[in-house]
């Protein structure tokens, strides 16, 4: 870890969970916590809460948990480090790198540095008289000089280690340059640049750091794009192209393009909320990134069979988040940066303002599946539509399509709803088997939900459980559980390396808290603690005879599991003596 204990414990103390959480996720108390819809999977009905008085969340539908810190890894899409320095910015803490251990941090910075040297190296050999050539590329596509300036476009030159040699005269090293995914090495040991003889689009996150880059060829060899490659600064599917700009729009939408070319034709045209995946189809983390940002996209894929199955898949994703969805159709087959030249953005704009609902795009692409003059492939195109009209949640909604539908087909609408609702009563046949099922899993879920920390001994884990939940109910009776069982006796190694941790946080007189675990424990971890914690009060009145049915639970499991044979098991037998010490008066209220 690269920070001081001492500075992350006030970092938890002055971060209160329900501000953080509050600007992600509308929350309403119920009780003592608070719960929202789980920013983190989609739902309908609020499983997420916050338990302000142990500064941990926890979501009941899909097992994310955690402090602070943890939350913001998640919704940031951060590792823990960066999410340190996230947090203390967001309050105004100077972030002092622990003395011992201060590698890590530097070398991330190192490579920030060599990120945004090497977008400079490249940018300077764009307007080199010897690469006239290559400037005129971008000149020829439309770009402006301003527009090439703005996203610090560049060239990387057409040797082995340009880039390589001009970063080395800077004082970096060659490792450092491989660790940003700017250099490669060979079979035999030989480090050359990644990048040669390609147009250059630097990738800059929210902060305005240059994290990676994307190179494309200008003639037909392949491959014709060509991506950093993931590195310590950068996560493809966590970051989008143009988003550090897009995200000062005024519009009240995002438009979603495939390329780099394509957002930056739109930006130019004045359309400057145009954001693009990396080089791989969207992601889910991409679009809580979007979504933190507007409530509407518009998809402005290419208009061919691979932006068509892409806009699919796009409006699957968007949707779980809620986003409002619309599909821009580009006449002619053609990418909004070759329309934007020839019609102008005038005619893009109407295209905007005339783009379709994600459902009625999704109508007219099944349609364009069949010839709808013949009878058996209007058939099997209202099948078809039916499935895809019973997705639609809204009655009102799914009734218009069905209209729609029935329209496109010439059938009547009476047929149409017949149809669909047969699709519906399939799709909710489905769905009640599907929650049956799930409600089977939770009534029988003793195991963590992660596999790999499953309990050999659940008997046992679940009274070990219970002795984890009194410590951190009231962490006073810390001496008083040790006294009367060891880590060591714990069956999970799990729950074994909570409570050891809860143990020493005790000795060096820190709180047992949720916070306290944070870079401690792996996330799955961590999100198993919380699950464990719950997001109920623990109720220590009687905490006694509590622990005395722990840890008789975890003896009698020693004893069935034969690993004392002979004489009373010394659990049993120290419960026993607490129990009649209780009987006689002689305990510690």
């Amino acid at each position: 870890m690269a920070f001081d204990q001492a500075f992350l414990d006030e970092l938890n103390a002055r971060s209160d969970i329900l501000d953080v959480v509050g600007r992600y996720v509308q929350l309403k108390k119920t009780g003592s916590n608070y719960f929202g819809l789980c920013p983190f999977h989609n739902e309908k009905s609020p499983s997420f809460s916050v338990t302000p008085d142990k500064q941990m969340f926890y979501c009941f539908g899909c097992g994310a948990g955690g402090g602070v810190l943890s939350f913001i890894m998640r919704a940031e899409g951060l590792e823990f480090p960066d999410a340190v320095r996230f947090q203390a910015a967001q309050i105004g803490m100077q972030v002092p790198e622990k003395q011992g251990d201060p590698r890590a941090a530097r070398h991330r910075e190192r490579l920030l540095e060599l990120s945004t040297e090497a977008a400079r190296f490249f940018h300077r050999q764009l307007w080199l008289p010897e690469h006239a050539s290559v400037a005129q590329y971008f000149l020829k596509r439309g770009l402006s000089r301003k527009t090439m300036n703005r996203f610090g476009l560049g060239y990387a030159p057409d040797g082995f280690s340009a880039l390589l040699d001009a970063m080395r005269e800077k004082g970096f090293s060659k490792e450092e340059v491989l660790d940003a995914g700017l250099a490669s090495r060979s079979e035999r040991g030989r480090v050359y640049d990644r990048f040669r003889n390609r147009v250059m689009f630097p990738i800059i996150d929210v902060r305005g750091q240059v994290i990676a880059f994307g190179g494309r060829v200008m003639d037909d060899s392949k491959p014709k794009y060509l991506n950093s490659p993931e590195t310590s600064i950068f996560h493809k599917s966590r970051n989008l192209f143009a988003l550090n700009m897009a995200r000062k729009t005024k519009n009240d939408y995002f438009i979603l393009a495939e390329g780099y070319m394509d957002v930056i034709a739109l930006h130019q045209a004045g359309f400057d909320s145009a954001v693009a995946s990396l080089g791989t189809s969207l992601t889910e983390e991409q679009v809580r990134l979007i979504s933190r940002h507007t409530g509407k996209v518009v998809i402005s894929y290419d208009a061919d069979g691979a932006g068509q199955a892409a806009a699919q898949r796009a409006i699957d994703l968007l949707k779980k988040t809620d986003l409002q969805v619309k599909v821009l159709r580009i006449p002619g087959a053609k990418d909004p940066d070759e329309f934007i030249k020839e019609k102008g953005a005038d005619a893009y704009r109407k295209l905007i303002e005339r783009s379709e609902s994600d459902n009625a795009y999704r109508l007219e692409t099944i349609a364009a599946k069949y010839d709808l003059d013949e009878d058996e492939e209007r058939v099997h195109f209202l099948h078809e539509a039916a499935e895809m009209l019973a997705r639609i949640e809204g009655a009102v909604e799914r009734e218009v399509y069905a209209g729609r539908a029935a329209k496109m087909a010439q059938v009547t609408v009476e047929a149409m709803e017949v149809e669909v609702r047969r699709a519906l009563a399939v799709r909710q046949k489905k769905k009640k088997t599907a929650e049956r099922r799930e409600v089977r899993a939770v009534v029988s879920a003793a195991q963590p939900r992660d596999r790999t920390l499953q309990y050999q001994n659940v008997r046992s884990a679940k009274a070990e459980e219970g002795i984890i939940r009194l410590i951190f109910a009231d962490d006073s009776l810390t001496d008083e559980i040790a006294a009367r069982i060891t880590p060591q006796e714990f069956t999970s190694q799990l729950l074994q390396k909570i409570f050891a941790h809860a143990l020493t946080l005790h000795r060096q007189g820190r709180r047992v808290a949720v916070a306290a675990f944070e870079g401690y424990l792996e996330e799955n971890e961590m999100q198993h603690l919380t699950a464990v914690l719950g997001g109920d009060r623990v109720n220590t009145t009687n905490w006694q005879q509590a622990l005395d049915d722990y840890i008789g639970a975890i003896a009698r499991c020693r004893m069935k599991s034969g690993a004392d044979t002979g004489g009373e098991d010394p659990l049993l037998r120290m419960s026993r003596i607490h129990r009649e010490k209780d009987r006689l008066g002689g305990n510690r209220i």
